[in-house]
């Protein structure tokens, strides 16, 4: 049976997706604008939890006092309507032509000045609504000349802002967290910080690095040819996985934003089996939004934008099902144990023991079997083939 999503999950959903109108660099829009108002009443007759949104998506760019206040206002009563949450907000800092050179970096001081005060005010928007997250996504800070920026003093200009704002955030006590997305290339040619690796070793130099986490997203991390459930796994692992975007991606090509689970589908299973059983006894390892960030096909009229958010939110259910299948098979288990997954979390030194125990151990070394030790075979053929047929419903 197909599940039903529900607010317990979690699901969340960008203005910037169910609204796109499906316009690309080589084609106009294929469908209408849609009100922001309208979408948050169908993503929660979906069974969304939340909905969140750049400042650009709900109060168009350049609009007076009055009238952001009026959007706000008809926003709100939306979210009183029907329940929904905002989880986390973030800046427009590309789309308008002034930010054609990047807002944090820009070589124009003028216009890094203009994109911290854009961001202040959002910031103060995103408390008023209860936003936790608040992510930067930074599309234009990049080049595609290497004689044009020069890297080491945008890395500092970007820093520079980011420690603003957190102070900012934290004189004001708003208790909101950064959350910075990686992206390699598009819309510039390469863009700065553009893995989670890279976006990881960026946060350790900030003033409030505690306060500074990563949005890696499915697409962008595979669009550099990386393993999407390794980058997860370090980010848990130094607790900075603070946001998630989902979508789908097949390869190392232009960003497609699939739907989640349309692209690299045994990745897709891999990545939900980590967040919901990865954390300590199966534990869920995230316990965050799980967030698409996806474009409706443009092939599709409206009728096929609800039909994709409906799409992403069943087929993490239908992976967290199958994940939860895996984990619980007798043979996966036998499989698991053969392959020594959980030895891999014994340390390699006992406590106490030290370098000093280790060369003293005469069987680590002097007396270790090397031959037989190569010769065990860890049964990683039939671990992953097991959870191959799971994916697949197989079993």
């Amino acid at each position: 049976m197909t599940p039903t999503p529900k607010p317990a999950d979690h699901f969340s959903f960008g203005l910037w997706t169910v609204g796109w109108q499906a316009r690309d660099p080589f084609g106009d829009a294929t469908r209408p604008p849609l009100d922001p108002v309208e979408s948050v009443h169908r993503l929660a007759e979906l069974g969304a939890w939340g909905v969140t949104f750049h400042d650009d998506d709900l109060i168009p760019f350049g609009s007076d006092d009055g009238e952001r206040d009026k959007h706000i206002l008809r926003f709100k009563e939306a979210l009183a309507e029907t329940g929904l949450v905002v989880p986390m907000m973030t800046t427009n800092l590309f789309t308008h032509p002034v930010f054609k050179d990047g807002g944090f970096t820009s070589n124009d001081r003028s216009v890094r000045r203009y994109a911290i005060r854009k961001v202040m005010r959002n910031l103060d928007l995103a408390a008023d609504l209860g936003a936790s997250t608040y992510v930067f996504w930074g599309g234009r800070e990049g080049s595609e000349s290497d004689a044009a920026k020069d890297v080491r003093a945008a890395l500092d200009r970007y820093r520079e802002a980011i420690d603003l704002l957190a102070e900012y955030v934290l004189d004001r006590g708003y208790g909101t967290r950064f959350a910075i997305e990686p992206k390699p290339n598009e819309p510039r040619g390469d863009i700065l910080l553009p893995t989670v690796g890279s976006a990881l070793a960026f946060i350790s130099t900030l003033e409030h690095a505690d306060m500074v986490g990563v949005n890696p997203e499915v697409g962008h991390e595979q669009m550099a040819n990386m393993n999407f459930v390794h980058s997860i796994s370090q980010a848990l692992w130094q607790g900075k996985l603070f946001h998630i975007d989902l979508n789908g991606q097949r390869g190392a090509k232009f960003d497609q934003d699939l739907i989640f689970g349309h692209g690299d589908l045994l990745s897709a299973f891999f990545l939900v089996d980590l967040l919901e059983n990865g954390g300590p006894s199966g534990a869920p390892a995230y316990d965050g939004p799980r967030h698409f960030d996806y474009k409706p096909l443009r092939t599709d009229g409206v009728d096929g934008v609800w039909e994709s958010a409906r799409a992403n939110m069943v087929t993490y259910l239908v992976l967290k099902e199958r994940a939860a299948a895996f984990r619980a098979d007798p043979e996966v288990q036998q499989a698991l144990s053969a392959a020594r997954v959980a030895e891999l979390a014994q340390p390699s030194v006992a406590p106490g023991e030290g370098y000093k125990g280790l060369l003293g151990d005469r069987s680590s070394y002097e007396d270790f079997d090397v031959e037989a030790a190569a010769s065990r075979s860890y049964g990683f053929v039939r671990l992953s083939q097991l959870a191959v047929e799971h994916a697949l419903g197989a079993r």
